[in-house]
């Protein structure tokens, strides 16, 4: 059934998103198309390039994307990634995985789909980067805002879709710790020399409860990205510095072959180690009066939770309820409502991705090829698949409003 807009329900409303990565400027599409004023503030100075490759399955992703306009710009700079392997101590692989179950149906780095959604907007969006919120204010009008390095201003509403460790989540539902569910993983990730030649493909290596990949997914061929995946059960070290986590690091991988060693020292070379607990975003309610949280901000789940997708999806239907009810209240609840059990059923996905990617026995590690071999017998084969997208697709997209014709011009300052 096709939604009816309610009239003028956004027309010249005044909303700042904090966060311009891909949740943010994909709700400025749709905003500033219904012809809302948009800003988006973003702390890095500038668009944050490379990071992980991210990826959309199943058909609500597309269907998003499609109605966005983006489809075929994803589709021309996905990664074309391969088959990715797990081998054992002596480099034998031990198993594999098929694209399509772990780069989905279209795989992109997510500096690569900023951008796109940056150029798609930057005409209609006023971008401030270099700065974040400080404060927020609620009146029962409007949101009064202090910035760490702007001046004040006032906006109708706000979202924070500032991502896992969010500050507008911290500002109006309180410190994180109190929403964030540890699930006794870390992941970190970091460029290294080729030295295995890969080209769009990876090899996966295990020792109990560790995990690292080499990966290749395209772009320069002397360059390969690290990732560690590793068991834990203190929620601590996401808050300590970089030099005491490259030390636990060290540590942790000290003793492992393969091409452990010569990782071990690219992260002594690298500067920029990403570094996090795997956790995931767990609240009530995704909006307190007249802010609102989108993406992983709301309801984010680190590795397997479909992030990037859910962001997407979520972002076109929040946009769509603001257009098609009388105000932000019963939009928030209409959006919450819609995304709710889409949302945790993304992050159920994600349970199993640390013990997974890092099996705490030999026998847990022989146990999971040995699972990944039989999945890709014959018929269950299609099973695999199927199984890659059924979170992915467990939403029925309503058919909102078509946006009005014609941009809104603001620009970027920083």
């Amino acid at each position: 059934m096709r939604e009816e807009a309610s009239p003028d329900a956004l027309r010249d409303r005044r909303v700042l998103i904090s966060g311009a990565s891909v949740a943010g400027p994909a709700l400025a599409h749709w905003l500033a198309a219904h012809g809302c004023a948009v800003t988006i503030v973003e702390k890095a100075p500038a668009l944050r390039r490379g990071g992980f490759a991210v990826d959309f399955r199943g058909a609500a992703h597309r269907e998003v994307l499609r109605r966005m306009g983006l489809w075929d710009a994803v589709r021309e700079r996905q990664t074309h990634m391969g088959t990715q392997h797990f081998i054992g101590p002596d480099g034998r692989e031990q198993a594999s995985l098929p694209p399509e179950f772990m780069s989905g149906d279209v795989e992109i780095f997510r500096g690569d789909l900023s951008e796109i959604f940056h150029e798609h907007t930057k005409d209609r969006v006023e971008y401030v980067f270099g700065d974040s919120v400080a404060t927020l204010e609620q009146t029962p009008d409007e949101v009064h805002v202090t910035f760490e390095r702007g001046a004040p201003r006032t906006f109708d509403l706000v979202v924070g879709a500032d991502g896992l460790h969010s500050t507008v989540r911290r500002l109006v539902f309180g410190d994180e710790a109190r929403h964030l569910r540890f699930l006794n993983h870390y992941v970190a990730v970091y460029d290294a020399p080729n030295h295995l030649g890969l080209d769009r493909t990876a090899r996966w290596f295990n020792a109990p409860g560790r995990a690292v990949g080499l990966a290749h997914y395209g772009g320069d061929p002397a360059k390969a990205l690290v990732t560690m995946v590793f068991a834990e059960q203190d929620p601590g070290y996401a808050r300590l510095g970089p030099e005491r986590q490259r030390e636990i690091l060290r540590e942790r991988y000290a003793g492992l072959g393969w091409e452990v060693p010569r990782a071990l020292k690219a992260l002594e070379e690298t500067e920029d180690l990403y570094f996090d607990a795997m956790a995931q975003v767990r609240l009530d309610r995704f909006s307190e009066g007249r802010v609102v949280l989108l993406g992983d901000a709301g309801y984010g789940a680190t590795m397997g939770g479909l992030g990037t997708g859910l962001a997407l999806v979520c972002a076109y239907v929040l946009a769509g309820e603001l257009a098609t009810r009388p105000g932000h209240r019963a939009a928030f609840a209409a959006y919450e409502e819609q995304i709710r059990a889409y949302a945790l059923g993304c992050q159920k996905n994600a349970d199993s991705a640390g013990p997974m990617l890092a099996p705490a026995t030999d026998r847990r590690i022989r146990l999971r090829n040995l699972t990944y071999r039989v999945l890709q017998l014959g018929p269950l084969s299609a099973l695999f698949s199927r199984l890659s997208v059924r979170a992915a697709e467990a939403i029925e997209l309503k058919d909102y409003p078509l946006p009005v014709s014609g941009a809104r011009s603001s620009g970027v300052r920083d």
